[in-house]
């Protein structure tokens, strides 16, 4: 493996650590214990990545991953394991569609979504800003 890579892969874990609040700089700041706790793995694999002594192994990266809220694929792919090609990305969810092929409307969501009766005028009201595409309206 490239020390490049390690040390890309390792800046990138310390920024996403960093970012969702954990203390990794300062010793007595129990960031690093404390991702590791919540990755499931152990304590001296979070510091051999964050001192960029080596490479976590698979389960290692599946911890950080969901103990850092991303992708175990973007884990993979950043880590040099795997190549975008090897593990492409999953095609974005097909917009949802009524039975006759077009956008649902505010009305049909609310039944599918079960908004109950009578909370169907706010329901409507409070989602109709959100619309694309309608003059007054969010993404107008």
């Amino acid at each position: 493996m490239a020390k490049d890579t390690l040390e890309e892969f390792a800046a990138w874990m310390a920024d996403l650590m960093r970012s969702r609040g954990y203390d990794i700089d300062h010793p007595r700041g129990g960031g690093r214990t404390r991702i590791a706790d919540d990755a499931g793995v152990h304590r001296a694999a979070v510091t051999r990545l964050l001192q960029r002594q080596s490479m976590p192994d698979l389960a290692t990266m599946r911890g950080l991953a969901h103990a850092l809220g991303v992708p175990v694929r973007d884990v993979l792919v950043r880590s040099g394991k795997l190549t975008e090609d090897d593990l492409p990305a999953p095609a974005p969810p097909p917009r949802r569609r009524s039975a006759r092929g077009r956008r649902i409307t505010l009305e049909e969501a609310a039944e599918l979504l079960g908004v109950p009766e009578e909370r169907r005028a706010l329901f409507l009201q409070v989602a109709a800003p959100f619309l694309p595409g309608k003059p007054g309206r969010a993404g107008a």
